[in-house]
Parts: structure tokens; sequence; C-alpha cells
């Protein structure tokens, strides 16, 4: 087997039985923040995208480059479907001329041509990607390979069931905005990051070592800054908050917990994998130098790019959309349907929006609780957002239904919030249309406690997270009376029951022998307050 990196969470798998390219992403995304790194842009994509198979992951623009899939993957391709609830990746891919799909079924093993077996695990939470993310598993004459990309599942089981993986490529960078955007005192912002950064860390050693593949390969991450706004975010500064690791970094780290399998793919590394070896070659001729030169190739390709962020950046513009009536109807119709999302918010949003000089034009508010949009007076508001009014125009002018996945990860806001973090805010504007919210709106209705219960260190509680349904026999923490799930770090009170990070997910919990604590017949997702 043979797999030629092509950048991010992107690569080509050759076997005998045919070629699979893997997340294709080139052009940049979310409004121009983000690009890939390295530059990927000068491999020879004609003959990349000259492939038996395509699988995408996921519909983060991270992943999904419509452009890029549109004019360089052959359209004889066949799609490997994820099982996902919604059709909207399949539409978007047909649109885009692609017509042969192998519609998986997930955790199912297929066989394809050839003898080339793959399983698509489909991950369906409204937190997971854009309703839904995935990881792809493959096996041709004894070799096998999980491209994990940046999927998190609870656990790495049904793939440990299928045979020793030689293989295993996984995220240990950020993807995300926090702790940057957040208006906080910069000590706040640093401790916060170095946190964050700690944690993605502590959950990419877990999976490594849950699944104890022959080789680890870094991948999906991490992004890179061009645009002179968000060049602090490049983590080339000496930050020890910075969120946005290497993988020279994750060489350096994996090694201080006793890594030695550690596989670095660079745009054009070419690694053979057979069962008994990996040999890898790179387009350079030295990767500590590369990496060392790290700041010098990034204002190259910021050089590069210019043209194509200020080409971005003219497009936004659209002074001819009323953005409050815009707003009102595209969310106030979500907002009468809404009810677990709504209340899980349980308070209004509001939308500060500035011209390119920053200075404040309007402020809007997403009023949760009464079921509208308006201008805001001076009310307090659980979530306030700050960006430019332009960027609100053009996700309304493209009929943008996705404003997480576009917005929110672009980091061109900033933030503000009162308590905890809530996760129902971003997951409503994640599903600003009707067949988004009504999963959603599902999804978080299904949710309950289990009934099987587990004691550690004189607490008993339910064994599934209340969070995202995480095994707490592997990944629960207790430290006096705080429970810790290390998947995605949350906690809770167990004297109480309640969640110390988001509102709502109360668990059910008791001291060994006495009656429990939490809400032992709510939804796990019912808000608390």
């Amino acid at each position: 087997m043979r797999i030629t990196g092509t950048g991010h969470a992107s690569m080509r798998i050759d076997t005998a039985a045919g070629s699979i390219l893997c997340d294709p992403w080139v052009n940049p995304a979310y409004f121009a923040s983000w690009f890939p790194f390295p530059d990927n842009s000068q491999l020879d994509w004609e003959h990349l995208g000259d492939v038996d198979y395509l699988y995408v992951s996921h519909l983060h623009r991270d992943h999904f480059d419509a452009a890029h899939l549109k004019r360089f993957v052959s359209k004889k391709a066949t799609v490997l479907l994820p099982e996902y609830p919604t059709s909207q990746l399949e539409d978007e891919l047909r649109a885009l001329g692609f017509t042969k799909f192998f519609k998986t079924v997930s955790d199912e093993v297929h066989e394809l041509d050839g003898g080339l077996k793959i399983m698509i695990q489909a991950l369906i939470s409204p937190t997971d990607g854009p309703i839904g993310d995935s990881s792809l598993w493959v096996e041709h004459d004894g070799v096998r390979v999980l491209n994990q990309n940046d999927a998190r599942p609870t656990d790495l089981i049904r793939f440990t069931e299928l045979g020793h993986v030689h293989a295993h490529m996984l995220q240990f960078s950020g993807a995300i905005w926090y702790p940057m955007v957040y208006e906080l005192p910069q000590a706040a912002k640093t401790a916060f990051g170095k946190q964050k950064r700690e944690r993605q860390y502590d959950r990419t050693w877990r999976y490594i070592d849950d699944l104890k593949a022959s080789h680890v390969f870094p991948i999906a991450g991490p992004p890179c800054f061009l645009d002179d706004e968000l060049w602090q975010f490049n983590d080339i500064h000496g930050d020890e908050g910075n969120i946005f690791p290497d993988q020279s970094d994750f060489v350096r780290e994996y090694a201080k917990v006793g890594g030695t399998n550690g596989v670095v793919l660079l745009p054009g590394s070419v690694s053979t994998l057979t069962a008994a070896s990996c040999d890898t070659t790179h387009p350079v001729a030295d990767l500590d130098e590369f990496f060392a030169r790290k700041e010098e190739h990034l204002k190259a390709y910021q050089e590069r790019q210019r043209p194509v962020i200020e080409r971005e950046k003219a497009s936004w513009s659209h002074p001819e959309i009323d953005v409050l009536a815009g707003m009102k109807a595209r969310i106030e119709p979500l907002l009468d349907e809404s009810v677990r999302l709504a209340q899980g918010v349980g308070g209004p949003v509001r939308f500060d929006l500035t011209d390119p000089a920053g200075e404040l034009v309007e402020s809007i508010l997403v009023d949760f609780p009464n079921k509208e949009v308006r201008i805001a007076a001076d009310e307090k508001v659980r979530y306030r957002f700050r960006t430019e009014r332009r960027l609100i125009e053009h996700l309304l002018h493209i009929d943008e239904g996705d404003w997480v996945n576009s917005l929110f990860l672009s980091c061109r806001f900033s933030a503000a919030r009162i308590g905890q973090y809530n996760e129902f805010v971003y997951a409503f504007f994640k599903c600003l249309s009707e067949e988004r919210l009504q999963y959603a709106e599902g999804w978080y209705e299904s949710q309950r406690p289990d009934a099987e219960d587990i004691t550690v260190d004189g607490w008993s509680f339910q064994r599934r997270c209340p969070h995202l349904k995480a095994d707490l026999t592997r990944f629960g923490i207790v430290e006096g009376d705080q429970l810790t799930c290390q998947l995605h770090g949350w906690k809770w009170n167990l004297a109480t029951g309640r969640c110390l990070t988001s509102v709502g997910h109360e668990i059910r919990s008791e001291k060994a022998g006495q009656p429990a604590a939490g809400a032992q017949d709510q939804p796990a997702a019912t808000p608390a307050g």
C-alpha cells in the first residue's frame, strides 16, 4: 500500500485493487482565513485526482473543497459515502458532477473490486462536524489503515476488532476559535490556550494507545493564517497558549510520552506500507530544517496568496442586503420550531456589526426566549459576537445554513459570554435550515441517561458521558468530588450532578451507598436555568 501526503487531512491511498483520494483541500476556507500548511497548491493535482474512489469525511470546508473537487477530481471516481442522517454531502457532490456513489453502512465492512475492503464509521450528533463526521478504515492484502482525520469517536473498539492496524492517521492540532477570539486578558487567553493544547495532545495519546497501530501519522492540522489580520494565530511566536502546533511539535511531544513510531507526511511525501515496515520519502532533504524555517515558508506563502485573499474580501460586501430583515427571515421561523435548542440557549444572543474599520454599525438581538430577531436594546445577553457587517451580508447573500462552518471557524470575530460555555448556541447557528434543525431537535430530545452505573473512587454514576456518550470507565477521572471526561475535557460535580463545563448535561451520580444526585429522570440535554 502506498500513501501519498496531499496536505492537511488529505491523502491518496494506492493499492493493487484501486486508489482512494481522501479529503482534498487546497483553496482557502472560512472567509479566506484558513490555508493548508504546508502549501499543497503546487502538487500535480491532475494526476492525484485521477482516482478510482473519493472519500470526503464530512462537510467542513477544510475537508470539502468544492472548487477543487469540481476542477481536479475525476467524475469517474466512485464516492465512498458515509451513512449520514441527511443527504447534504451527497447532494453537494452530485451538484459538482459526481454520479457514482457507494453508500456504506456505518461500522460495516464492505468488499470492493479486487479484494479492497473498506469501512466507514459515521458519527452523527449535531456536534460532529456539520451533522456528521467519519473515519475510513481500509484493508488490502493484509495491510490495514485507519484514517481517523479529525473525527472523535468515543472509542476505537470497532477498528481493533478487525485486526491490527498498520497506519493510524489522526488529528493532533486545534481546529476551533477558542480561546483566541474571546475578549479576555491576554494572560487568561494564554492560560486557557495552554490547557486546550495539552488536552488536545492528551486526547491524541489516548487514541494512539487504544489502537496501538504500527505507525502513527499526525494529520488534519494545523491550518495556517495568511491574512495580516490573523497572522498572530500561527504557531511561530513562541506562545505556549497557541492551539495550532505543527507536525514537528507533535513529534517532540510524542517522544516525551515514549512515542517512537510517528511518521510526518508533507504534501508530496510518500509512505510505502507493508505489514512489517513503513518507508517514507519526502519532497525536502531535511524535515527538521523545513520546520525550522517555518516562518520563512509562511511569509513566502502569504505573498503568493495575497491576491486570493484580496479577491475574496472584495466579494463579501452586499450593501443592498437589509441585515435585520435577512436575519429575521432566516432565523425567526427556526426559532418558532425550536424547543430543545432554544431552551438550551436560554437567553438572548447579540451580534454587534461593524464597518471594516471596526466602528459599530448596528446591534441585532436573537431573542431565543421570545423567539424573535430585533434591534438590540440595553438588555443583558448570554453571548455577544462582534464581527464585520459585510460577513453577515455575505452569509445571507449565499443563503448559508451553517454559520459555524463559515463565520465562527473563520476567527474573524470576537466574543464575550456570561457564564459557562453553551454548546446549544453553536448547535443552533450550525442548523439554520429546516432539515438540520429538525434533526438536531430530535437528536437532543432522544438523549436520555442510560441505566448502567459504574463505581469509581467511592462515587457511583452513569457509565456514559452526558455530553457525547463517551464510556466513563475509559475516559472518566475522579478527583475528590469532581469527574472529568478526558475525551473532551468536560467536568461534573458528583455531589450535585451539575455540569461544570456547560449549561445542562447533568449527570446521574451519588456517593456510593447514598441516594442519587442530579437529574435522574431528565434528558441529558436539559438546560440548567
